[in-house]
């Protein structure tokens, strides 16, 4: 999705950024763990699928990604991106019928940031990012049954179980954003501040130089 290139989410622990080429080598590292694509659904992809697979997650309409950073490594490593890859959230508009429907992905793929509150920082920011910038109004959430971890997180963000599928062994969670949800949200990223991706590079060449 283009509406996102240029811009970063920053927040206490994490930072949101566009997946660039830049991102793909670590990512493509990462997703060589069994454990990852277990946990994920997915199939494990060549070097050069990961490129063509972060190009059309930039240029389709249907898919909002952002690569998790961790806040205080990269502000402290003049915005070297690649060393503070920490996971990525993604936002995908799944019913075209109902664009305001947006289903939520968060992978802390990195092991030692998992359990410490960086997937549920990303994931609110996504959401307000989906709600403020995106018109979504109602998130839904697909967990395998396993990962008990990330569905407890999810439920902590009042998301409610509505479904299970035994064949896929997941359970669907869903959050219908009320205003009073709304208002929730916004105080919970009250304090993220939206920077220009584009900008912070030019001041790190410029600091580096």
């Amino acid at each position: 999705m283009k509406i996102n290139q240029n811009t970063v989410l920053q927040g206490k622990k994490v930072a949101l950024v566009p997946y660039t080429a830049a991102h793909v080598p670590r990512y493509h590292e990462w997703m060589k763990s069994v454990e990852l694509q277990r946990l994920t659904a997915s199939e494990p992809l060549s070097l050069e699928q990961e490129y063509e697979m972060q190009r059309s997650w930039r240029e389709d309409a249907d898919k909002c990604t952002f690569i998790v950073l961790d806040t205080e490594r990269w502000s402290g490593q003049a915005g070297m991106d690649e060393d503070c890859m920490v996971g990525d959230v993604n936002l995908f508009l799944t019913d075209f019928d109902d664009l305001a429907l947006g289903e939520i992905e968060v992978m802390i793929a990195e092991p030692c940031y998992r359990g410490r509150g960086f997937g549920k920082e990303a994931t609110l920011m996504m959401m307000f990012y989906g709600v403020t910038k995106l018109g979504i109004t109602k998130f839904e959430a697909k967990i395998g049954q396993e990962n008990k971890a990330s569905t407890s997180m999810f439920r902590k963000l009042h998301f409610k179980e509505v479904a299970v599928n035994s064949i896929f062994e997941e359970v669907t969670l869903r959050l219908d954003v009320s205003e009073q949800e709304k208002h929730w949200l916004l105080e919970q990223t009250g304090h993220v501040e939206e920077k220009s991706y584009r900008d912070m590079k030019l001041q790190n060449l410029a600091s580096e130089s």
